[in-house]
């Protein structure tokens, strides 16, 4: 995520850090490779400009408290502006008394749209609304499917019709929900591949015939500048209330994601971060840009382990940690709960202190971590509690049943041994809410 814009404030902090005092020079010299920075990110022009002036009004303006290093209370001017450039605090979808609620996506084919309303009513159902999908979507080849295939796996009922007018499905679609008292109607209108007037005449008169309580614009985040044009001419004809960015798991050089809100003047609800049902996150400002400027994100990390974490096994390996007692049987039900986390790059991304430049270089592949279990799975009961026992002719046939090489086996057994070894000496990391034995199984992973 951001990953060019990433790297190059990594390189500006490491910079900034040295600076034994704030001077207009260091000043100019510093909101020029912002700029530069932003402008390679395809952050609009305007939105750059206007936000280079607020750094350095805020630099020249600020007095540098003695026991606070210059360099890093440069970077806390930085980080703040930034963070207000996205909108600071996350917002709530409001809804209406009048049942049912409905929700307008709109935007652009190939946004990513039909599979977020799906993510969407996912999330809404799980807490605790009833949701109906509704496939609006007629000129795409396959749409109203794709919708009704996602809508089957997440078990939420979607309305279609073999009409050719969107705004009668739609008209009719909450009309249903309503005798059928459905919380939630969610719906999936038209795209186009460019905005053009039948398009947003049509949008236009769907937003009139149902009086949305949201109308979401969804964005891909690897377009750049044309995403925020394409906002721009939504929210000339619709009341646009939050924005919803996908594709932020592939290579966005986030120029959409910090240019969008000072654009349009809406704030960003959600994040698309996979293609799984579950790939649709809050949008969280501060964590976001923590994450950018390489500060890690210990909170979404903490969140992610409690959601997979089992509370009574994981009182059960703490106790076998203590004593220094687990073996590849407890290691397999953790690599289990690290699959359930998501990409092993955005677990590691979480963790604060982690180098970006030795991340790139561990070339994680989420494969592994089925590799590494089908390794396990290949070993009797007696050599997951004993590994250190299992000698040259267990492994050949552990390799051969796992349909992986001997090296591998004798890479995971060593690094399994490290792994006990390093975990003596972790008593003084504390990260809340993740185990000491996770935090291992994610190094240890990252290291293969």
């Amino acid at each position: 995520m951001f990953s060019q814009l990433a790297d190059r404030f990594d390189s500006l902090f490491r910079n900034l850090r040295g600076l034994g005092k704030i001077t207009d020079d260091n000043i100019q010299h510093t909101v020029r490779d912002i700029r530069r920075a932003l402008l390679e990110a395809d952050v609009n022009y305007k939105v750059a400009r206007d936000f280079i002036e607020r750094v350095k009004e805020r630099s020249e303006g600020t007095k540098v408290i003695k026991s606070v290093k210059p360099g890093e209370l440069f970077i806390k001017i930085i980080r703040d502006e930034l963070i207000t450039l996205l909108g600071e605090k996350p917002v709530q979808l409001e809804f209406g008394k009048s049942k049912p609620a409905v929700i307008l996506l709109a935007g652009l084919q190939g946004s990513g749209k039909t599979t977020t309303a799906a993510k969407l009513g996912n999330l809404l159902k799980k807490s605790g609304k009833s949701v109906m999908l509704v496939a609006a979507d007629v000129y795409r080849p396959a749409a109203i499917k794709q919708l009704q295939i996602l809508g089957k796996q997440i078990d939420i009922p979607v309305y279609s019709e073999n009409s050719k007018k969107p705004v009668d499905i739609c008209k009719n679609a909450v009309k249903k929900a309503k005798s059928e008292k459905i919380d939630i109607v969610i719906l999936d209108s038209a795209g186009r591949l460019h905005v053009d007037n039948e398009m947003m005449s049509e949008i236009k008169e769907i937003a009139i015939i149902t009086n949305p309580d949201e109308t979401l614009f969804v964005v891909d985040s690897m377009t750049g500048q044309d995403a925020v044009n394409s906002a721009l001419a939504f929210s000339e004809v619709l009341d646009i209330t939050v924005t919803i960015l996908t594709k932020l798991d592939g290579d966005a050089r986030g120029g959409a994601a910090i240019s969008i809100t000072e654009v349009i003047g809406k704030p960003i609800k959600f994040v698309g971060v996979s293609e799984k049902m579950d790939g649709l996150e809050q949008f969280e400002p501060q964590r976001i840009i923590d994450r950018l400027l390489g500060f890690g994100d210990v909170v979404s990390l903490v969140e992610k382990t409690q959601s997979v974490m089992d509370e009574k096994e994981a009182a059960k390996l703490e106790k076998k940690f203590r004593k220094n007692d687990f073996d590849l049987e407890d290691f397999k039900i953790q690599l289990r709960q690290l699959e359930k986390m998501g990409p092993m790059e955005q677990v590691l991304g979480m963790m604060p202190g982690m180098n970006r430049k030795a991340l790139k270089g561990l070339k994680i592949d989420d494969r592994q971590l089925t590799w590494t279990e089908a390794i396990i799975n290949s070993m009797t009961p007696w050599e997951r509690q004993n590994p250190h026992a299992i000698n040259g002719s267990r492994r050949k046939r552990i390799a051969l049943g796992s349909g992986r090489s001997v090296q591998q086996v004798n890479q995971l057994l060593k690094q399994f041994a490290q792994m006990k070894k390093m975990m003596k000496n972790m008593g003084k990391m504390k990260i809340p809410g993740l185990s000491k034995m996770s935090a291992n199984s994610i190094n240890l992973m990252g290291n293969n």
